[in-house]
Formats: C-alpha cells, structure tokens, sequence
C-alpha cells in the first residue's frame, strides 16, 4: 500500500500539534504545518498507513499511544547542536565556575546536566572540559547527566559517531587526544574515545514530567537553544523545575537567543545567557 500525496488538514494539523503540546510542551505554529507533513510522510510509508487522517487516528487511539508516541515525538523534535557551542560559556566554567565548586565540593564528585543535549556534542564538549581541568586539578570529580525526550538522538549520542566536519570545531589538540579517527580509509567518521563516553549517562527526559527523577542536585545544568520551543508559560514551569534541581550557588547556562527576563525564578544574571542560583530562595 502506497501513501497517497494528500496534505496534511487543518483539522489534523490542530490535534496533532494540541498532541503534541500537551505530551511534550513544544509548541508548533501554523508555519511548521509543511515541516510536520514532511517529517510524518517517511512514518506513513513505513506503518504503511495511506493518509495522514488515518495516521491520526492510529496515533491517537490505544495502540498508538502505547506503540507510536515516542515515535511521534521523536519525528517532531528538532535537533541541532555542535561541538564547542557558545564557547564562552566553557570558558567561563573552567575559569570561573569550576575553582569555586571545588572549593566547596569537600571532595565530593559535583553534577553536571547537559538538558536537551540532543546527538551529544555538548555532553561530550562538556566531559573533555572537566576531564582536562580534571587532570590540571587532583582531587576534582564529576559526573556528566545528558537527557533528551528524543530515542533516535540519544542513541546517536551514546554511539558518540560524528562525521569529521562535525567534530571539527574541537580544538586540534583536544581532538587529537579524544576522538578516534575510522581505520577504513575511505572513511569520514569519527568517534569519541571509549575514555570519554564513560564519563558521560545518557537517559531519555520529558521536561513536562512532573518528576524528573534526578537523586541529586546539579552544581550546573546546561538547557541551551532548548527552551525556544515552549511559549512562555511553559518555559518559566520548566526552568522552575530546573532551577530546582541547581543547588544553592550552582549555574544554570542557556542560549543567548533565549531570555528570562520577568521570570519569576531564584536566579541572579552573571552574564549573557549565564544565571546562577539563589542561596534560600524557593
């Protein structure tokens, strides 16, 4: 059975993005009804459902809310990301932020939650900068969180292969000593070294839970270019939530395209797209 090139309705639009919405918070406005048609059309062929009116029916009925959701979710997301992103940020960490919560960690190893990491470049670029101020500092430990609600780019991002364009932003010596090059020759890929993909959990999270189910609380949570997706009701319920999981005097590092001004959080600006918690304040 072949898809039938039908579009996709308006009416099917609207549940679909309300579907959306309310299982993941991202918000997908008239503009994106092409995009969403594009990116289902590869679904349809591959369920071998023959419109976009019956996938809806599928989707939303018993078996697709067991079988299909995360799928769906999957196929809406977007995920765009690079190694090194913002990188001032990083030096900011290493500089600034790091010395601080060693001072402060009485050896204890400190958390670090990369929020969104999408296929993993900015876990990855976060565990080489801690692995190198680790080796430059005895006695510092971490541990690395990276969640995203996307399956397929979680499992990218443990796999941790990259073509050789992507990986170039990282510093040649750094490159030098963290990512393997393939030995076929003809090859473009490359792939961080089994050292580095140790030091980073991989763990699938829906920013809408209720729980995040986080043990413990992070010294920095990085959720960069993330929240531009919600609207504003719902990026303040999130960044609350995240805030929460900051301790006291720990960083919280978004995207420069993304502001909290008039938020109503526990957070002091230290500088572009750099917050830092607030000591006892809810």
């Amino acid at each position: 059975m072949s898809v039938h090139e039908d579009q996709l309705s308006g009416r099917d639009f609207a549940r679909l993005t309300s579907f959306i919405y309310a299982e993941a918070g991202i918000c997908l406005g008239p503009e994106k009804k092409t995009m969403l048609e594009g990116r289902l059309k590869q679904r349809l062929r591959e369920l071998h459902i023959e419109s976009y009116g019956h996938y809806c029916e599928y989707l939303l009925g018993a078996d697709g809310l067991r079988d299909e959701k995360t799928l769906f979710i999957d196929v809406v997301t977007t995920n765009k990301t690079d190694f090194f992103r913002e990188p001032k940020h990083f030096d900011y960490l290493t500089q600034r932020a790091l010395p601080e919560m060693m001072s402060r960690s009485g050896g204890q190893p400190l958390l670090f939650w990369s929020a969104g990491c999408s296929s993993g470049e900015e876990p990855y670029t976060l565990a080489i900068v801690l692995n190198e101020y680790a080796e430059a500092h005895p006695g510092f430990r971490f541990r690395i969180l990276a969640t995203d609600i996307s399956t397929r780019v979680l499992g990218r991002a443990e796999l941790g292969i990259y073509s050789s364009d992507t990986v170039e932003p990282i510093p040649a010596p750094l490159r030098r000593k963290y990512v393997m090059r393939s030995r076929e020759r003809d090859s473009d890929r490359a792939r961080m070294v089994p050292e580095l993909r140790r030091l980073v959990e991989f763990r699938r999270l829906n920013f809408m839970d209720a729980d995040y189910g986080l043990s413990e609380k992070a010294e920095g949570i990085f959720c960069r270019n993330v929240i531009i997706y919600f609207d504003r009701a719902t990026q303040e319920k999130i960044l609350r939530r995240l805030t929460n999981q900051l301790k006291p005097g720990g960083y919280l590092f978004v995207g420069h395209s993304e502001t909290l001004h008039d938020m109503n959080l526990p957070l002091e600006v230290l500088g572009p797209a750099l917050y830092r918690r607030l000591h006892g304040r809810g």
